[in-house]
């Protein structure tokens, strides 16, 4: 496999944090980082996706985010607080 090696810089609280984290994943901290790249790049390409969805057919209301959540086995934040 071909890797791009980078050389990145991190607040010092925040390089602690990924390695800490990284330790409890069982992963190296290169491993690790790209994981949590993927995930980003995954949720931005959702968020366009849904933004462009919603400009089509307008806004989720709120009845499809809950039968969305149920579909999906969860739960919001608010209905988390609510217990």
């Amino acid at each position: 496999m071909k890797v791009d090696k980078m050389s990145i810089s991190l607040d010092a609280e925040l390089g602690d944090e990924v390695r800490t984290a990284a330790r409890k994943a069982g992963k190296g901290i290169s491993s690790w980082l790209a994981d949590a790249a993927a995930a980003k790049l995954r949720a931005e390409a959702l968020d366009e996706w849904l933004d462009e969805w919603q400009r089509e057919h307008g806004p989720i209301t709120p009845e499809e985010l809950a039968r969305a959540e149920e579909d999906l086995g969860i739960r919001s934040k608010t209905q988390a607080s609510a217990r």
